[in-house]
C-alpha cells in the first residue's frame, strides 16, 4: 500500500497535534501517526480501574499551553476548560502544615508559622523570580537563534536575540547567571530559613529531573515551573476537565475540524529519505506514506538513532544525540479512593487544600537524601509526592463520592528504564502511599484501585527513554540553543524536510505545544523559499 500527504507527522502527542492543527488550517495534506492505540502521548486520559474512572496515567496539570495557541485553535470549542489548581499544601510529620494562598496577607500568615523572617523573604523570592521569567519567558516561545554560526540569515537571528538581552542591566546578567547554574538549595539558603519553605519550594527544582536540590542547575528548573498562565496569573497550573486528555482530545478535535487525518495504532518503523531529504515514512504494517515534509515528535534517540540510519546523519550531530543525558528516577501512582483525605493537621474539607496541590516534602534535606539513596541504586526510604486530586472539581473522573488521587513522586534508580525491579516499585509506592497515611489517617484505608507506573512503563509504553517526562533533563547544557543538537535548536535536521517538535526541542519540557507551533513557522518558510527558488519564479 503506498499514500501521499504533504505532511507525515511521528507522534500524536500534544506537540504533534499542535502541528498537525496549524499545517491543516494552512491547507496543507497533513497525517499524525501515533503508536499507541490512543492519541495524546504522555497527556493522555485512561481507564486502568474500569470505564467509570478517568484517570491521567502521566502528565497531571496543565499551565504553560499559550493563551493565543488555545484562541487559535479554538480549542474551548472542543471542550478545552481548566480548573485554576489551588494552593501549595503541606502535611507534615510533626502535625503542623504550611500552606501558601494567594492572598498576600494570609501567605504572610502561614509562613509565619515557621518563620517571620521567611514570610517577609517570600515576597522578595517571588518577585525575584516573576523578574527573570519576565525576561526569560518569552526566549522560550521563540526559535533559537543558531550561536556561533556564521550564516547570514543566523546573523540576524543572533541580533534580534539583543531584543530581549537590552532589558537586563548588570545585577540582572548575575541572578540570570546564578540561576541558570546554581541548585535551588543554593537560591533558597538565600532567602529562607525554615525546614518547611525550603522542603516545599525546592520541590519545583527537581520535579521531572535526575537531580537533587543541591544539584547545580536545578534552579533553573523552578524557574521553568514558574512560567506559565492559567486566568491571567503568572505560574498558575491548573486541572483540565477529562484529565488531561481533555487537552489532547481537544486538539485532535481542532486538527481534524482543520481537515488533518489522524491515525492511533500507526507504528512508524522508519524514515525514508532520498537524495538527502526526507521523501516520507514506513509503518510498522509496510505501508509507505510519501511526503516532502516529516515531523518527528519522538524523543531524539528514537527519532535519530532508530527510525533513521544513523548513517544518514553528520557525525557530531549523531554524537550529540548518543549523549544527550535522559535519565529520571519518577515513578506516577494513580489511585482511586472512596473518600477524600482527612489531614490530621487540617481535618475540614477545603477546596483550596484538596484541590491544590499537596506536598509531601518536609525538609530539602529529606530530598537530597532521597536523590542520593537512588543514585547508590536503592529506592529512597522516604520518597516526597506532588500530589493533586483533580476530580475535587471535575466531577467526571469517578463516581460520585470516590476521587482521583495523583501522585508524581522521586526517586527510584535511573537504571530502572531497562532493568526494573518491580517488587522495589511495589513497595516504593506501600511507603508513598503509608507516607501519606501517616499525614491523613485512614487514606491507605481508602484506596480502592492503583495503578504503579515506573521509569520502565513510561520507557517502553509512552516512548520517554529513560522514563523523562521532558525528553531530555532540563540542565543548561540541554537547553536554549544546546536543545537537542549544537546547530538544530531551530527545530530543522541534518536531513532536508526532515523537522523536529517534540519535548526535546527548544520551549519543550511541560504542555507547551511551543515546539508544535514553532515547527509550522519553520515549514512555511522553508516551503515559500523553495517555491521561490524553482525556475521560472
Amino acid at each position: 500500500m503506498r499514500a501521499r500527504r504533504d505532511v507525515v507527522i511521528i507522534g500524536g502527542g500534544h506537540n504533534g497535534l499542535v502541528a498537525a492543527a496549524y499545517l491543516a488550517r494552512a491547507g496543507l495534506s497533513t497525517l499524525v501517526c501515533e503508536r499507541r492505540d490512543v492519541l495524546g502521548g504522555a497527556a493522555v486520559s485512561e481507564h486502568p480501574f474500569g470505564p467509570d474512572y478517568t484517570v491521567t496515567s502521566l502528565s497531571y496539570v496543565v499551565s504553560l499551553l499559550p493563551a493565543d495557541l488555545v484562541r487559535d485553535l479554538q480549542l474551548e470549542r472542543h471542550g478545552y476548560h481548566v480548573y485554576p489548581q489551588g494552593p501549595y499544601f503541606a502535611p507534615r510529620a510533626d502535625g503542623r502544615y504550611l500552606r501558601l494562598p494567594h492572598d498576600q496577607a494570609e501567605r504572610r500568615a502561614e509562613i509565619a508559622k515557621f518563620s517571620a523572617a521567611d514570610a517577609t523573604a517570600y515576597d522578595r523570592f517571588d518577585a525575584h523570580m516573576a523578574r527573570i521569567g519576565a525576561i526569560l519567558g518569552p526566549m522560550l516561545t521563540e526559535i533559537p537563534p543558531a550561536l556561533g554560526s556564521r550564516r547570514p540569515a543566523d546573523l540576524v537571528r543572533q541580533g534580534l536575540l539583543m531584543r530581549h538581552l537590552r532589558k537586563i542591566d548588570t545585577r540582572g546578567a548575575v541572578d540570570i547567571t546564578r540561576l541558570l547554574t546554581g541548585s535551588i538549595a543554593d537560591l533558597l539558603d538565600g532567602y529562607f530559613e525554615s525546614d518547611a519553605m525550603k522542603g516545599l519550594l525546592s520541590v519545583s527544582g527537581v520535579i521531572g529531573t535526575w537531580a537533587g536540590p543541591r544539584s547545580p542547575g536545578s534552579a533553573y528548573v523552578t524557574l521553568h515551573h514558574h512560567i506559565g498562565d492559567v486566568d491571567g496569573q503568572a505560574g498558575a497550573w491548573g486541572f483540565p476537565r477529562g484529565g488531561m486528555g481533555g487537552v489532547t482530545t481537544a486538539l485532535a478535535a481542532a486538527a481534524g475540524s482543520f481537515g488533518a487525518e489522524l491515525r492511533a495504532g500507526a507504528e512508524v518503523a522508519s524514515i525514508r529519505t532520498s537524495r538527502g531529504r526526507a521523501a516520507g515514512v514506513t509503518l510498522a504494517s509496510g505501508e509507505e506514506i510519501d511526503a516532502e515534509v516529516v515531523i518527528t515528535t519522538a524523543h531524539p534517540k528514537i527519532s535519530f538513532l532508530r527510525l533513521l540510519d544513523p548513517a544518514q546523519l553528520p557525525a557530531d550531530f549523531v554524537a550529540d544525540i548518543e549523549a544527550w543525558q535522559s535519565r529520571s528516577g519518577t515513578v506516577k501512582i494513580n489511585l482511586a479512593v472512596d473518600k477524600l483525605p482527612v489531614f490530621a493537621s487540617h481535618p475540614d474539607f477545603d477546596p483550596q487544600v484538596h484541590g491544590g496541590t499537596i506536598v509531601l516534602a518536609d525538609s530539602l534535606d529529606d530530598l537530597e537524601t532521597a536523590f542520593q539513596q537512588a543514585v547508590a541504586g536503592q529506592p529512597s526510604a522516604l520518597p516526597f509526592a506532588d500530589i493533586c486530586i483533580p476530580s475535587v472539581f471535575d466531577d467526571s473522573l469517578a463516581p460520585a463520592g470516590q476521587h482521583i488521587v495523583s501522585m508524581f513522586t522521586q526517586w527510584v534508580p535511573q537504571s530502572y528504564a531497562d532493568a526494573q525491579d518491580e517488587q522495589a516499585v511495589a513497595a516504593y509506592a506501600d511507603r508513598v502511599i503509608a507516607r501519606m497515611d501517616s499525614v491523613a489517617p485512614g487514606f491507605a484505608g481508602s484506596v480502592l484501585h492503583r495503578q504503579v507506573i515506573g521509569p520502565a512503563q513510561m520507557q517502553q509504553e509512552y516512548g520517554l527513554v529513560g522514563g523523562n517526562i521532558f525528553h531530555g533533563e532540563l540542565t543548561l547544557g540541554q537547553m536554549f540553543h544546546a536543545r537537542p543538537a549544537a546547530g538544530y535548536a531551530d527545530l530543522r535536521t541534518p536531513v532536508a524536510g526532515l523537522y523536529q517538535a517534540g519535548s526535546s526541542t527548544h520551549g519543550g519540557g511541560g504542555v507547551t505545544g511551543i515546539p508544535g507551533r514553532n515547527v509550522v513557522k519553520q515549514v512555511l518558510g522553508d516551503r515559500r523559499r523553495r517555491r521561490l527558488r524553482r525556475p521560472g519564479r
